[in-house]
């Protein structure tokens, strides 16, 4: 193993490395959350929220970037305190329960005030109370403070989902387990919009219209669907997210659990957010990869969390085909998700994550330049291909940089970094879309808002490429 620098955190006792791997029930158990969490993602990050506050309610791109920016915020302030908390224990699973059932529980809550407090309204709504509506004053208030901890407690968990990683494989193999996880993210995320859409607009995608008798049997028994619309979404979403967490909750476990400290002072996690911060410094490249880190998750967000919009605004699909269309892009990116994480047990996570960001750089030039739909098409199903090789790759990349003992607190860091860059890069796409779009047109102007996210990834693409590759020797060891 790579020489470690001192640190006042590290504890010889902690040090322990995964020789073996977890039984396979738990592998499997943990590997389903990102199942479950990006059936959330996918449903409320990227279809059904942000076009139901701009496309029905007549809200704004701004307030969908305040939500963002909001509780991407709240997470860069808490979250690496909450991760040095977390590594004085070597407790990850209670931060993952906790914070899973409140992004459930104020999903919920989403669903509920969108059809209590606002008009019924939007696509494929029953019965639409008025034709038009522009959100404002305490409705959007209290949709957005939904929002914002619904999203911020999503993102809480992933540091210690993340953290999680290395106590259930050893390190030849975490690029295997990472990829499993990130291929079942997908397939999460297929299921989830399967499942959801059928409220939305009582069709499924690809396999067309349900009958109205199951639709209407469905829709009593899962409550606050019943009006239909994107509004309907958000229960069921939250109901599918809570199902597919409980393996994780039942059958994983905290297998280095530190015992005879039961209290944790916040002064220590607070300190130990500045040690982190300084031994970023201290483990060559980890300083370097986070702020690669904050380049990627800047672009990779942004254009998750827009293209549904780009594809009805730019594009000119028709409003309620973007189900489709995620759907069928999504099969590949579950497909490369597992052989990008083979190729990062075969070349290493560094290389696989460079090969992943050239990628990206190359389909996003292609997507601004491809004249329609069919086109479109083609370059989504490449996107899907190489879509799960960053969250794949970087995860064995971070861990091949720190010592494992302090995965949880470099997690919280990467977290910090790639929830600092959500902050900027919707306000950024806002900004450049808002500011062209009444000189140069909805084409022009939902293409430039594709090219500066292209910037950015090949900014990343020049950090990346001076992080150490410490892969082989961390392997060997």
């Amino acid at each position: 193993m790579s020489h470690v620098p001192d640190s006042p955190q590290l504890n010889p006792d902690r040090m322990k490395v995964v020789v073996s791997s977890a039984s396979a029930r738990e592998r499997w158990s943990w590997a389903l959350y990102d199942f479950s969490n990006t059936i959330f993602s996918m449903n409320i990050a990227t279809l059904f929220f942000t076009v139901w506050i701009i496309d029905d309610l007549g809200g704004t791109n701004t307030m969908v970037a305040i939500g963002t920016g909001v509780s991407s915020a709240l997470v860069v302030l808490s979250i690496p305190v909450f991760g040095a908390i977390s590594d004085a224990s070597q407790r990850r699973k209670p931060w993952i329960m906790w914070f899973t059932i409140v992004a459930v529980a104020m999903t919920m809550v989403m669903g509920i005030i969108g059809q209590t407090i606002v008009p019924l309204i939007g696509e494929f709504v029953r019965d639409p109370a008025v034709q038009s509506y522009t959100l404002g004053g305490s409705a959007a208030v209290a949709i957005l403070t939904a929002f914002i901890i619904a999203n911020y407690a999503y993102q809480g968990a992933q540091p210690f989902y993340n953290a999680m990683m290395f106590e259930l494989a050893p390190p030849q193999e975490l690029g295997r387990l990472s990829g499993m996880g990130t291929a079942l993210g997908y397939v999460g995320a297929i299921l989830g919009v399967l499942l959801v859409t059928p409220f939305f607009n009582g069709s499924m995608p690809v396999a067309g219209q349900i009958p109205p008798a199951v639709m209407d049997f469905l829709r009593t028994v899962v409550p606050f669907t019943s009006h239909g619309g994107r509004v309907s979404t958000f229960v069921p979403t939250a109901l599918l997210f809570l199902l597919f967490s409980l393996p994780l909750f039942l059958f994983c476990k905290d297998h280095n659990t530190r015992l005879g400290k039961s209290v944790i002072l916040w002064r220590d996690g607070l300190r130990n957010v500045t040690h982190t911060i300084r031994d970023a410094r201290q483990y060559p490249g980890a300083g370097r990869f986070l702020l690669a880190s904050f380049l990627y998750q800047d672009a990779i967000g942004t254009i998750v969390a827009n293209m549904a919009l780009y594809a009805v605004m730019a594009m000119g699909f028709e409003r309620g085909l973007e189900t489709t269309l995620f759907v069928v892009l999504t099969v590949p990116a579950a497909i490369g998700s597992y052989a990008i994480g083979r190729l990062v047990d075969r070349i290493g996570p560094k290389r696989s994550l460079m090969f992943t960001i050239v990628c990206w750089v190359i389909l996003l030039i292609a997507m601004i330049l491809v004249p329609d739909r069919t086109s479109f098409w083609i370059v989504g199903a490449a996107i899907g291909l190489i879509f799960g090789g960053v969250p794949t790759a970087e995860r064995p990349l971070l861990l091949s940089l720190v010592p494992e003992v302090e995965a949880g607190r470099f997690f919280s860091l990467m977290v910090l970094s790639s929830r600092a860059a959500a902050i900027v890069g919707p306000f950024i796409w806002a900004f450049t879309v808002d500011g062209l779009l009444p000189s140069f047109g909805t084409g022009f102007a939902y293409r430039a808002g594709v090219a500066t996210i292209a910037v950015g990834m090949i900014a990343s693409l020049v950090l990346i490429w001076r992080v150490p590759d410490n892969w082989r020797a961390k392997t060997a060891a």
